[in-house]
């Protein structure tokens, strides 16, 4: 006798054709308590789309067609075992069926790169849109969302290259046992395989686990680059909220993840905002960049940001430099897009754009410069209240012998093997010196010190004149300080009364130690204390106003 029939639980696999989606199949049916079934709507989604198959009035005359009885009856009939796996195709989800499909059950996705899908598509019907099934499977991703049911996503790579890994994961997420079983499965043709098998699971059928991935993948076909196109975004979307063995990292601000950033000529999300590998920036460093902070609704110093940004353009002889406006536009539109009005630092990137070909030469350039504004939530990176500490590199400070370091470009090398090494003695930054052996700036900063009263910074022969450092000499001059701008020894700075940095990103930030000297009695200084109030207070009342639409 059978075993008595009884209500069971279901677990909705949906995917893509060609996604490894039989092989999942298999394994989750090696379970003593699962059983399966392979695509029931598949005669629904016939009968209603019309679709054609060489299979097609075998499906009508075998199997039921009417997708409500189907779901009621078959999918969450009365069964033997505890669960009950459906493998779904997602464009069989069609519009009129019962909205237990999606209440009911336990649900996850299956993904494949589509890349990986298209080359063997056409075996059977001809390649398109409708019929890859990407965006069927967003929607299907979208619905459970909004119905409170976030499904997992596994990706069919992670499956072959880790298949006990990935699918301990997915019993994990289905809060059900993994059992060793579902590594292996009989060669050959199954019972439960629907009517298509001999037309889809030939290759399937001569397997007995999950194989690993080709070293090298199929040469690919040009008439299918087009589609690919279309169906990439819909892939790397799902692929975003998929299970990966290795979680993504932790954002120093959560609030990070959900960025509306500027790029080219549209606001895209954090995920979606990537420049072309053709642009400058990618080929050769080639942009120029400002940071930008945001005080109460208002942007602080933008005019003088904008004209070092198009003077940094001219001096690399940009061409199809967007106009003053159309930057300023671009940064407004993406603040308030973002809800962003304190508390913000922008990234505001030139590039050169992109090229029609790969290559140093500005003739390549052909499509105009690409126009970047990346907002973030950012406190000050440093500790403004205790003080940082530093230590000199033994990398110098670019010279305008070689490059100026007035051109504020992309092109950081020079600062980022200078801060390699202040990482690796555990400081907060790096002196650099120039070519003379005369203090510059840090790899990220301006510098300050204080001297029986007298404020000093060395001149900007080789390092930027910061926009803040300008500011901060403003208010030095406003203080009634005694204030020189000169060359400056590095042992001046070790025997300075006080010392701090400028920058855009940090505000004024003391420091409290230089290469294992303490500044000063290693306190914050009552000068720096002066001019970090009157900053803040410049804070409070300058900027440009970041305009509104009064409009309801």
């Amino acid at each position: 006798m059978g075993e008595a029939k009884c209500e069971i639980e279901v677990i909705h696999a949906w995917s893509a054709p060609r996604s490894l989606s039989t092989s999942l199949m298999y394994s989750f049916a090696q379970r003593d308590d699962i059983e399966v079934l392979d695509e029931p709507l598949y005669a629904h989604f016939l009968k209603v789309t019309g679709a054609e198959r060489p299979y097609r009035d075998e499906v009508l005359s075998t199997m039921e067609s009417d997708g409500n009885k189907v779901v009621k009856d078959i999918i969450f009939g009365p069964g033997e075992k505890k669960y009950r796996y459906c493998k779904h195709i997602a464009k069989q989800n069609l519009p009129g069926l019962t909205d237990d499909l999606m209440k009911r059950g336990k649900h996850f996705i299956l993904i494949r790169n589509p890349l990986e899908i298209l080359p063997s598509f056409d075996e059977v019907v001809t390649s398109s849109f409708s019929e890859l099934g990407l965006a069927d499977l967003v929607s299907i991703y979208s619905e459970l969302c909004r119905l409170g049911k976030r499904p997992p996503i596994i990706d069919a790579t992670d499956l072959r290259t880790d298949p006990e890994g990935t699918l301990h994961g997915l019993c994990e997420d289905l809060g059900i046992p993994f059992q060793d079983s579902m590594l292996k499965w009989e060669v050959g043709p199954k019972s439960y395989d629907g009517i298509w098998a001999p037309w889809w699971y030939k290759s399937v059928h001569k397997s007995t686990c999950f194989l690993p991935p080709r070293k090298y993948p199929s040469p690919f076909s040009s008439p299918l680059y087009d589609l690919l196109e279309q169906s990439l975004p819909f892939y790397n979307m799902l692929r975003h909220h998929s299970r990966r063995t290795s979680p993504h990292p932790k954002l120093p601000v959560p609030a990070n993840e959900k960025l509306l950033v500027w790029v080219g000529d549209e606001i895209l999300p954090r995920e979606s905002a990537k420049v072309s590998v053709f642009d400058s920036v990618v080929q050769g460093g080639d942009a120029v960049w400002e940071g930008l902070r945001v005080y109460n609704r208002k942007i602080l110093k933008l005019e003088e940001h904008l004209d070092r940004l198009f003077d940094s353009a001219k001096a690399l002889a940009f061409t199809s430099v967007p106009t003053r406006e159309e930057v300023k536009d671009a940064i407004f539109k993406t603040l308030i897009s973002n809800g962003m009005f304190d508390g913000v630092h922008i990234r505001l990137t030139l590039t050169r754009g992109k090229k029609v070909t790969s290559g140093m030469s500005p003739a390549l350039n052909l499509y105009g410069c690409t126009l970047i504004v990346l907002p973030e939530w950012k406190p000050p990176v440093y500790d403004n209240a205790k003080g940082i500490t530093l230590i000199t590199a033994t990398t110098r400070r670019n010279s305008p012998n070689n490059l100026d370091s007035k051109i504020h470009h992309n092109n950081l090398l020079n600062n980022i093997l200078a801060k390699i090494e202040g990482n690796n003695a555990k400081a907060d930054d790096a002196i650099m010196l120039d070519k003379d052996g005369y203090v510059s700036e840090t790899n990220a900063t301006n510098i300050f010190l204080v001297k029986k009263d007298c404020v000093m910074t060395p001149h900007a022969d080789s390092c930027l004149p910061g926009v803040t450092r300008a500011t901060l000499i403003g208010l030095v001059l406003k203080e009634n300080l005694v204030f020189k701008e000169r060359r400056i020894s590095l042992s001046e700075f070790h025997t300075a009364d006080e010392v701090w940095t400028t920058g855009t990103m940090g505000e004024l930030t003391p420091v409290t130690k230089i290469d294992g000297r303490l500044v000063g009695d290693g306190q914050v200084g009552p000068v720096t204390l002066r001019l970090q109030n009157a900053y803040k207070k410049l804070t409070e009342e300058a900027g440009v106003l970041i305009p509104m639409d009064q409009r309801t």
